[in-house]
């Protein structure tokens, strides 16, 4: 359920009308219309709040505002129209700081659906290429994808080839060499051949469509947070009303139950907790961190599990030379100059990562001449008087077949990432590639395990081998592989369901379904895009893994203040209230005494802004 709050000019309403009684008292011809400023000030800004509390109550939604409710309520009959309005001013202040403190919606379905294909470029019987909408797209229809263009639906090339970049949809950076047979989600993107597709699934039917409506789903399913306040409120707002029909009693005088209520008015639970939680909003975004709402930062610091996407989250998410395997009379450093000097030229994900291997080794790269590149296949080139051919095993054995053989029997591993050399029209080697290990991502799991997050979960699209190996060497108790957006999600689901608190950390496009279904989702917002980072609650903006840990200790830290804050208000409270009853608290003088109470809650709950200590390495060893 939606909480409704109150307009926002009635904190400055109430304040203008207290200043503006106050201004009368203190003129000798004006000083009687004081008191009916005030009541009126009261009338006009206390109903709204009453009328809200009953619309409330109507509903079954009992909360911190009760009390303060009926002071105000009480106190139009007595004609004790100041003590109202000093309740109206804490009441409706603290709720204002509250949604400052809450921040402003996701927009993440918009994103993501302003990012998905709307194009496509059907080919006709008679040859020409007719421009649609991607919903007009039929099935069977022939679509064209030209480079640099989004696949419109759910298709299979029929003619072409091309790399196709797949990582908005499975975070896997490498593209996928895509020919006649090859399927292609909705979403990827063709990146320097032209394809020829035919259209297996409607747009809407497609993979980008279900991940827009896994996210609508997923927002609009997660329950809406009970605020820390309201939770106190349970116990203390009956404790307040039984005290008031004491105090009547006893006494059977309706003041003394009126200073009752102005004392025990919950303003350590409306102030506490949203002035805690800006105080943790500015600490966390002082250390690059932006949490959208209260809300995310309350939970995050009790979650239980903690879940990551693998690629460009644990990973760097860009393939790195990780070995040279060189066949005599070649050397590795021999192998990777001639290597390098042919892909040099080429704009490939992976010729970049050849010539950067290079360079880190310290190897000068010579020139290389007569370069002809196969888009998504592999380069050839003339080095130093020696023809070099680089790329794909079938690239390679095309033009270098005597080769082939050679380089059957080097290479044992057929499913790693590989380049192959052939020199001469003989076989040289290959090279391989492999995402490396952010190097903060042990230490963050460290952090996290002495937070108390016992459970930790590698999630990933990649293949089973790759998944297993880095869930082991970082120290996962679960590792998933093959995993599609929809299958993230479900996992998820499955924890939230057995009664957990979920953590998703994620970086892609994909992951925007499982961050906005999780408890509370981190999006790396240096890696991903604009809709991964729409999609969380919580987004990094530093390109620093560690800054998750720092996250949860923020929230822990922000959430132990405010908690702090409400039981030392509400022991300050209860003692007023028995002063109140016994007839030694006027309600004026009990509005003031709220007031100190009040700056002794806040001044605790600053405490929550500030600076966060830095972890230095060994800090965190």
């Amino acid at each position: 359920m939606t909480r409704r709050v109150p307009p926002a000019f009635l904190p400055g309403a109430a304040l203008l009308f207290i200043l503006a009684g106050l201004f009368l008292r203190l003129q000798p011809d004006l000083s009687g219309w004081s008191r009916s400023v005030w009541m009126a000030g009261l009338l006009l800004t206390g109903v709204p709040v009453a009328w809200r509390t009953l619309r409330g109550l109507l509903r079954g939604r009992a909360a911190a505002d009760i009390v303060a409710t009926l002071a105000i309520v009480t106190a139009i009959p007595l004609g004790e129209p100041l003590a109202g309005l000093v309740v109206v001013l804490m009441q409706t202040g603290g709720e204002a700081l509250e949604r400052f403190a809450e921040g402003r919606a996701s927009a993440a379905v918009r994103e993501l659906e302003a990012a998905a294909p709307h194009e496509a470029h059907r080919l006709l019987p008679d040859g020409r290429v007719e421009d649609i909408a991607a919903e007009e797209v039929a099935i069977n229809d022939l679509l064209l994808v030209r480079p640099g263009e989004m696949v419109p639906c759910d298709s299979v090339v029929t003619a072409g080839s091309s790399p196709v970049d797949v990582s908005r949809l499975t975070g896997e950076p490498i593209p996928v060499s895509a020919g006649p047979g090859t399927r292609l989600p909705s979403g990827s993107v063709n990146r320097e051949s032209p394809l020829t597709l035919r259209a297996e699934a409607l747009a809407a039917q497609s993979l980008y469509a279900r991940i827009v409506e896994l996210v609508r789903s997923a927002q609009a399913e997660k329950a809406p947070l009970q605020r820390l306040a309201d939770r106190y409120a349970v116990w203390f707002t009956p404790l307040t009303l039984a005290v008031c029909v004491v105090a009547y009693l006893v006494s059977f005088d309706p003041v003394r139950v009126l200073a009752v209520l102005v004392v025990a008015t919950p303003c350590p639970l409306i102030l506490a907790t949203p002035v805690a939680i800006i105080g943790g909003l500015n600490r966390a975004a002082r250390q690059q961190i932006v949490i959208r709402n209260g809300g995310a930062l309350e939970q995050l610091g009790s979650v239980t599990v903690a879940m990551f996407d693998k690629t460009g989250t644990l990973t760097v998410g860009r393939p790195a030379l990780a070995r040279v395997v060189a066949l005599p009379p070649f050397t590795e450093s021999s192998l990777l100059k001639l290597a390098g000097a042919v892909e040099h030229g080429s704009g490939h994900l992976l010729a970049r990562s050849v010539v950067d291997g290079a360079r880190v080794r310290g190897l000068g790269l010579p020139a290389a001449t007569d370069i002809r590149e196969a888009p998504g296949e592999g380069v050839e080139g003339r080095v130093e008087g020696r023809v070099v051919v680089v790329g794909a095993r079938e690239y390679v054995r095309r033009l270098a077949p005597a080769a082939a053989g050679v380089l059957d029997q080097a290479d044992g591993d057929r499913a790693a990432l590989r380049a192959y050399v052939a020199v001469d029209r003989n076989a040289a080697g290959f090279l391989e590639f492999a995402d490396t290990i952010r190097p903060e991502a042990a230490a963050l799991l460290r952090r996290l395990g002495g937070l108390g997050i016992a459970r930790m979960a590698l999630l990933s699209g990649d293949r089973k081998e790759n998944v297993q190996a880095l869930g082991t060497e970082l120290g996962f108790t679960e590792s998933h592989a093959d995993l599609l957006p929809h299958d993230k999600v479900a996992l998820i689901q499955s924890a939230i369901s057995r009664g957990d608190r979920v953590l998703m950390v994620g970086d892609g496009t994909n992951d925007a379904p499982a961050l906005s279904t999780a408890t509370v989702g981190i999006a790396l917002a240096s890696h991903g895009g604009g809709i991964t980072a729409e999609a969380a609650d919580i987004v990094i903006l530093a390109d620093d893994l560690g800054r998750v840990a720092d996250a949860v200790e923020t929230s822990r830290l922000t959430m132990r203040i405010a908690r702090q804050s409400i039981w030392a208000g509400l022991g300050m409270s209860g003692v007023a209230m028995i002063a109140a009853a016994a007839g030694y608290i006027p309600p004026i003088a009990g509005a003031v005494l709220q007031e100190v109470i009040d700056i002794a809650v806040i001044l605790n709950a600053l405490r929550a802004a500030a600076p966060a200590p830095a972890h230095s390495p060994q800090a965190i060893a």
